[in-house]
């Protein structure tokens, strides 16, 4: 498996990208602004080898970034070689897991929209053990255990000085569909419900009296960085996942989502739907 590094070498490769291409610029170009070659331009905008952080910052400054951008992509060179609370855990975790968890270390809000499951930073551990024992490919206890324990860390960003700032739409087949059984998803409801409290976490339920809707994408997550820049869009399917970065396909996301966001019901009449559905079980 490749080295763990390379999760936060690869979105800084993919923001150096992104930055240069904004200026139109040549590998070429880039190179001769700052005094490097075009093979340095182009190593730092790919996952192999080091990186220095003060060619980095002279790229940025050419490249027009503003200074949060800048002081963002340079703490992403520094921190390159950084290793994630994840690298204690079996060298088995895929690559899209692992870049996920990078991204999510480096965030600041995230953006869900769920049409089948609850988010996995808002689900109660007997919910998670469930669904990873419902996998088509039946998984040994101890590995049901250690995704599930890696699911339960995750949340931890919830709860650290600066919490992520989580906005969860759910589709409402989310609250309906049982999970394990009545009574580990009355547990998840109830998780879903003081969630809702939490001043940094927004939680909207899309009911079905709205009928069709603009998520015809799927579920997704808008990962965000300190800046727009940083943003990735992470839509995970039944075969594997999706790292998206590019600008229009992040202007396509964020509209969805806001079409999303204004269908949706208020937090109020979210809750009092959940609230329902826990009823009903």
């Amino acid at each position: 498996m490749p080295d763990r590094s390379t999760t936060r070498r690869r979105q800084l490769g993919a923001t150096m990208r992104k930055l240069r291409s904004r200026t139109g610029m040549t590998l070429e170009q880039a190179g001769h602004l700052v005094g490097v070659s075009k093979a340095t331009v182009s190593r730092y905008e790919t996952t192999a080898g080091p990186v220095k952080w003060i060619v980095v910052d002279a790229l940025c400054r050419e490249y027009g970034a503003t200074d949060a951008e800048r002081r963002a992509v340079v703490n992403l060179a520094k921190n390159a070689k950084e290793q994630g609370w994840w690298s204690s855990f079996a060298d088995s975790i895929p690559e899209s897991m692992n870049l996920l968890l990078t991204l999510e270390d480096e965030a600041v809000r995230e953006n869900h929209f769920c049409c089948v499951y609850v988010p996995g930073l808002l689900q109660t551990r007997d919910y998670s053990t469930a669904l990873q024992k419902a996998n088509e490919v039946p998984l040994e206890s101890a590995e049901v255990e250690r995704l599930v324990d890696i699911r339960m860390k995750r949340q931890d960003i919830l709860s650290r000085p600066k919490p992520l700032r989580l906005w969860a739409i759910l589709d409402e087949s989310v609250t309906r569909r049982v999970v394990g059984s009545p009574t580990v998803m009355r547990e998840q409801l109830d998780r879903l419900l003081e969630a809702n409290e939490s001043p940094h976490i927004t939680l909207q339920v899309l009911p079905f009296s709205k009928g069709a809707h603009a998520a015809a994408l799927g579920s997704f997550v808008i990962i965000g960085g300190p800046e727009p820049a940083l943003d990735v869009v992470y839509v995970d399917f039944h075969t594997g996942s999706l790292f998206l970065e590019k600008e229009e396909e992040l202007e396509r996301y964020r509209l969805a989502f806001e079409y999303l966001r204004a269908q949706a019901l208020d937090m109020e009449a979210s809750s009092a739907l959940i609230h329902r559905a826990r009823k009903e079980l």
